[in-house]
């Protein structure tokens, strides 16, 4: 099959299966299976990164409806990265690998041959900070929480595959707000979230040439620069926003409050973690995070949104065009025109997904349009993040954040690697004309 067409199949399939075995009743607590579309909606958010819930996951699953779950967001998380980055190598031999921003510099360094020791390489790189974010949240439960060794271990091991995958599953009612001050839970979990959303790629290059920047592909100093940007600003954001509200930071000590921002802040990275009430912020704060989670984190990883490089690309060329210039250039490399045409096409087409999923959630709720545009950029960028009407949708309403999770994981990919394949030379040019803009 085509790569895009096996992405979607593989995905698909997947829900299928979890969907199957969520509604078993061993995956329930009490009599019965879970519902079909409580099933459905569980299986996609944990395939598709997101992090949406339904149900409140620890008291409606059971242990063995809980290990379905993380090894749904495994999946979901690492086979999007295993197949992003064999699309792109497959692509190498047609393309020019800079031109696409999936792709960038790693899948060139790496060569079309060594498919094998690209695998390895995430794999590695997965175990290794997933089993790092393990040791230091187990230690940090047995020591600072009286979890047992058992206990312990069960929650350190679900939330680093949930964090590392940016999911934003956790085994509490209130997902992390009982460690909002927390820094030894907060800062590994934000950790590995900033490492999974940078992308497969740019952990790459980094692991080999991160004493050398000037060998930096555009697409890693775009992510990286991007990235630095943008959690900063949302963290100046958050915190300068809720410092005062008494239902979200206004309570905590001046450190804790810039955890909290931090953190909150590091969750638009598509995670969807929340160490405070995301329903009790300020409207200003969720139209802040509804930007920063429709830009979302790097190409080929597991982050979702439009990602740092198309944000990046479409802010240089509206740069080069306010000065004058003829081409687009960064970090003293000229941008292909393809890429013009390709982000332009990825952000409209995002536009248009969250725009109709909001109408049409506005249309079977009745909701106000702050909280249902949060939950349906939220859903779109498989962030996870909630104002708490999620769980009280109706069916149909969830059938859509359904079908809007799984267009916004593998929409931009599918559709990245359909332009590619699409491109051919054309040999002649119709004559130039040019509308009225603006």
């Amino acid at each position: 099959m085509h790569p895009a067409q096996t992405v979607v199949t593989g995905f698909a399939l997947a829900i299928l299966a979890g969907t199957a075995l969520l509604m078993l009743p061993i995956s329930k607590v009490g009599p019965g299976g879970g519902s079909f579309v409580d099933a459905l909606f569980t299986a996609t958010s944990a395939v598709c990164v997101t992090g949406l819930t339904v149900v409140d996951t620890p008291t409606y699953w059971t242990p063995f409806g809980q290990v379905v779950i993380m090894a749904l967001i495994q999946l979901g998380g690492l086979g999007i990265m295993i197949f992003a980055s064999l699309i792109g190598l497959v692509l190498a031999r047609k393309l020019s690998v800079r031109s696409r921003l999936n792709t960038a510099a790693e899948a060139k360094a790496v060569g079309f041959a060594d498919v094998r020791g690209l695998v390895r390489g995430i794999l590695k790189i997965t175990v290794l900070i997933e089993f790092g974010v393990f040791l230091l949240l187990g230690v940090r439960f047995m020591l600072g929480y009286g979890y047992g060794v058992g206990e312990a271990a069960w929650h350190a091991a679900f939330l680093a595959v949930s964090s590392f995958n940016n999911a934003g599953f956790a085994l509490y009612t209130d997902n992390l707000m009982g460690f909002v001050a927390d820094p030894f839970v907060c800062l590994p979990i934000s950790a590995a979230i900033i490492l999974g959303g940078l992308g497969f790629p740019v952990i790459m290059q980094l692991r080999k040439e991160f004493t050398k920047p000037l060998h930096w592909s555009m697409n890693t100093k775009l992510v990286l620069w991007g990235s630095a940007v943008l959690l900063i600003g949302g963290t100046a954001y958050i915190t300068l926003i809720e410092w005062n509200n008494p239902a979200t930071l206004g309570t905590l000590d001046p450190g804790a409050r810039l955890l909290a921002g931090f953190f909150q802040s590091v969750q638009t990275r598509t995670a969807g973690f929340n160490s405070i009430d995301i329903g009790a912020m300020h409207d200003a704060s969720w139209l802040g995070m509804d930007v920063l989670m429709f830009i979302g984190g790097g190409p080929a990883g597991t982050a979702g949104g439009i990602k740092v490089t198309t944000f990046a690309v479409l802010f240089f060329i509206m740069l080069t065009e306010l000065r004058g210039e003829g081409s687009v250039n960064i970090f003293g490399k000229r941008l292909s025109r393809a890429v013009h045409r390709q982000a332009i096409t990825v952000v409209l087409i995002a536009v248009a997904a969250v725009v109709a999923g909001t109408a049409v959630l506005l249309l079977l709720t009745g909701l106000d349009l702050d909280r249902v545009l949060f939950e349906a950029v939220s859903a779109f960028a498989t962030v996870g993040l909630s104002t708490g009407i999620t769980a009280g949708l109706p069916d149909a309403a969830k059938v859509v954040l359904v079908l809007l999770m799984f267009l916004g994981r593998l929409g931009p990919l599918t559709l990245g690697t359909a332009i590619a394949l699409r491109e051919r030379r054309v040999l002649y040019e119709f004559p130039k004309e040019r509308p009225a803009i603006g």
